[in-house]
């Protein structure tokens, strides 16, 4: 569904991602896992085209991306949850829902996708008609991932969803991230600090350290990895 092939990014000089290749099958769970500046958050920019490549290419669904303009990227069915959520803050929770639903297939099922979204986060009905800005740090989260699925897009990919939430808050973000992948038929690419949670859930994962992939493989193979164990799990 998605391929990443030999991506390079740089900033001012700086490379960002250096021949970095990830795949993302139909349906499948991939977590990217890695310290800060390792340079997650700019693959998920380079797919969503808000940053420029240096060499590489990104195919969707057999199509280039660097023919489609990124805001069509989102009608194709890529919907990304971005890092800090980046709500409206001036529009209501509702308002913010609707913005997600853009593409013809998204209008002509928004009813059903509200639905499942407040089945999902009942704070968010219960929340409809206030404004985003208001929320608390784990209600803006929940709306950044039901803005997201408004979409109903063939792959979501969630920046850093645990980021700046108390643990428990976190805990539950995680648990619908998951529910989420159970219960719809869609891919998930996953970027997160939180290795252990991000690694349990994966079906396929990515370890990325200063731009370069170190290690890939079945979650099975990287919980178990030494590496992995010393590095990121504290074992």
């Amino acid at each position: 569904m998605l391929s990443v092939e030999k991506l390079s990014v740089s900033y001012g000089g700086l490379k960002a991602l250096d021949q970095v290749s990830v795949t993302v099958k139909e349906h499948q769970f991939v977590a990217i896992v890695g310290p800060n500046g390792a340079g997650k958050t700019t693959l998920f920019k380079a797919i969503s085209g808000t940053v420029p490549i240096e060499s590489g290419r990104i195919v969707f669904e057999g199509i280039d991306l660097a023919t489609v303009a990124p805001p069509k990227r989102a009608l194709m069915g890529i919907a990304h949850v971005p890092e800090g959520r980046q709500v409206f803050k001036d529009l209501t929770v509702l308002e913010n829902l609707e913005m997600g639903a853009q593409s013809p297939d998204a209008r002509a099922h928004w009813k059903k996708s509200l639905e499942q979204i407040y089945a999902l986060f009942p704070r968010l009905a219960q929340r409809h008609g206030q404004f985003a800005g208001t929320l608390s740090g784990g209600e803006q989260q929940m709306l950044a991932i039901g803005r997201g699925l408004a979409a109903r897009p063939k792959i979501l990919m969630f920046d850093e969803p645990s980021m700046g939430l108390a643990p428990t808050i976190a805990d539950a973000i995680f648990e619908n991230v998951e529910k989420i992948y159970r219960e719809n038929k869609v891919s998930i690419l996953l970027v997160e600090q939180r290795v252990a949670e991000a690694l349990e859930t994966c079906d396929h994962g990515y370890v990325l350290e200063s731009g370069r992939l170190i290690l890939e493989g079945t979650h099975e193979v990287l919980i178990n990895d030494p590496n992995v164990k010393r590095a990121y799990l504290g074992m």
